[in-house]
């Protein structure tokens, strides 16, 4: 049961013969009353800042609650980010890879292909040499045989020349036949046959 201020401040006694001094009884309940008036504004006001606090305090934990939701969300989003920028990265690391292996592959066929063009053009030299060598042994070949019959193919024969004294008593003897050139068309009185003449017959 409550009591207020105003029911302590009104309560009466039974007066008795030996009771106690109701001026006094009055005035102490009256002090009560007061005092008791004042605890109740002092709970009241105690109760408000409670509920106060407690405001705060559910507001708190609304913002905590919230906080940790979000630390949760950002965690969640790094690990997610996180996962995805392995996954990239073992991917450009794989693809590097590849790219590595082909670019080598193909560094290797390169290599090989050159190679074979060099050993090719090795074989074309030596098939060069041989036949510039070939040519060169047949051109001294033939520069030599011509050269033994040089002396031979272009000597001019001997032309006879009779004495002053004989041109208009005897007539000309017709030379004998080892003198005879096989060059010689024509009688030896004529003109002796010049090299370009020669040179013409025997094309």
């Amino acid at each position: 049961m409550k009591l207020t201020a105003l029911e302590i401040k009104q309560q009466q006694f039974e007066k008795s013969l030996r009771g106690y001094d109701v001026a006094e009884v009055q005035a102490y309940l009256s002090l009560i009353s007061s005092e008791w008036e004042h605890m109740v504004g002092k709970m009241r006001e105690l109760e408000a800042q409670i509920d106060k606090m407690d405001d705060k305090l559910r507001h708190y934990e609304r913002v905590e609650e919230a906080l940790h939701e979000t630390l949760q969300t950002a965690k969640d989003s790094a690990e997610q980010k996180m996962s995805g920028a392995k996954k990239e990265a073992k991917n450009i690391i794989e693809k590097a890879e590849m790219e590595a292996d082909s670019t080598i592959r193909e560094a290797n066929q390169q290599r090989q292909q050159i190679r074979q063009s060099i050993l090719r053009l090795l074989d074309r030299r030596e098939e060069i040499i041989s036949g510039i060598r070939s040519y060169l042994d047949i051109a001294s070949e033939s520069l030599q045989q011509f050269s033994k019959d040089e002396a031979s193919l272009f000597t001019l024969p001997k032309e006879t020349i009779p004495e002053p004294s004989d041109m208009h008593t005897e007539p000309k003897k017709k030379k004998a036949e080892s003198d005879i050139d096989p060059f010689d068309e024509e009688p030896t009185s004529k003109k002796p046959q010049s090299l370009d003449d020669i040179l013409d017959e025997l094309d």
